[in-house]
């Protein structure tokens, strides 16, 4: 019976893997159980055993794509300064290769505002959270605790989000580079008084 459990889990896994690499081109908002299970070398049946039901895994798909935004939350806590902090998330945002986990990010996080008790949940209000706080790891701990400090990492959130939507909907990186860039030389500025 445990073996058995763990070949479930092991193709739970992998079916789970192989619908996180399906949404990424295709999005949730559309998902069908029986376009995706052709897809990714299943069935609907098989799917609904595995996850319960649709919302079973579109839950598990938020998760999947969860865990891809804290490890990459994760690899962003080296010891840096704050302008450079933000500079290394514009550059990881702004990577072509990111763009599809990018687009599902925003539906999700649109989704999530619509429908905040269903699947989606609080997919939203624990980003935000989280990208605060990391960017609070990198201020000085006595700027942090100032209501200065929450101003600099929400602004400087805001911009990021911001410039992300705009590079999602116009490709256009030198601009919104600037932009980012330039949210940064007035915050050196205010400083610098």
């Amino acid at each position: 019976m445990e073996t058995q459990s763990r070949e479930a889990s092991a193709r739970q896994q992998e079916l789970l893997q192989r619908a996180y690499e399906y949404v990424l081109q295709h999005g949730l908002m559309t998902l069908s159980l029986r376009p995706l299970a052709q897809a990714i070398g299943s069935s609907p049946r098989v799917l609904l055993f595995l996850f319960g039901s649709k919302e079973g895994l579109v839950q598990a798909l938020l998760a999947r794509a969860r865990v891809a935004e804290l490890a990459f939350l994760a690899r962003m806590r080296r010891p840096d300064d704050f302008d450079s902090v933000v500079r290394r998330v514009w550059e990881w945002l702004v990577a072509k290769e990111h763009r599809p986990m990018l687009v599902l990010w925003l539906e999700t996080y649109a989704h999530s505002l619509v429908e905040p008790e269903g699947a989606y949940g609080q997919f939203a209000l624990r980003t935000v959270d989280n990208w605060l706080e990391l960017l609070a790891t990198h201020q000085t701990p006595q700027h942090r605790r100032t209501r200065a400090g929450a101003n600099e990492r929400a602004l400087a959130l805001a911009v990021l989000r911001g410039a992300m939507l705009d590079l999602l909907a116009s490709g256009d990186e030198v601009r919104t580079t600037a932009l980012v860039e330039a949210h940064l030389s007035g915050i050196a500025a205010v400083r610098d008084r």
